[in-house]
């Protein structure tokens, strides 16, 4: 059950929906089916074990890695 993001081509709204199944999508502002769907990424904070916590340093215990 994925959230896809969309916007609407009639009132430009954008927002993001689950989606179960082949379930037909509406703009919830206008009701418009005129959708985009946009291209979505996520993002998992805290898996990475060992090493530094942050990309903006190689110190695994600097003060912006806390």
């Amino acid at each position: 059950m994925p959230i896809y993001e969309y916007e609407c081509k009639r009132c430009k709204e954008k927002f993001e929906i689950l989606v179960f199944g082949n379930k037909s999508v509406c703009c919830p502002k206008c009701g418009s089916e005129e959708l985009v769907k946009k291209f979505s990424v996520f993002a998992m904070k805290g898996v990475e074990k060992g090493g530094s916590s942050c990309s903006s340093c190689s110190v695994s215990s600097c003060s912006t890695c806390k």
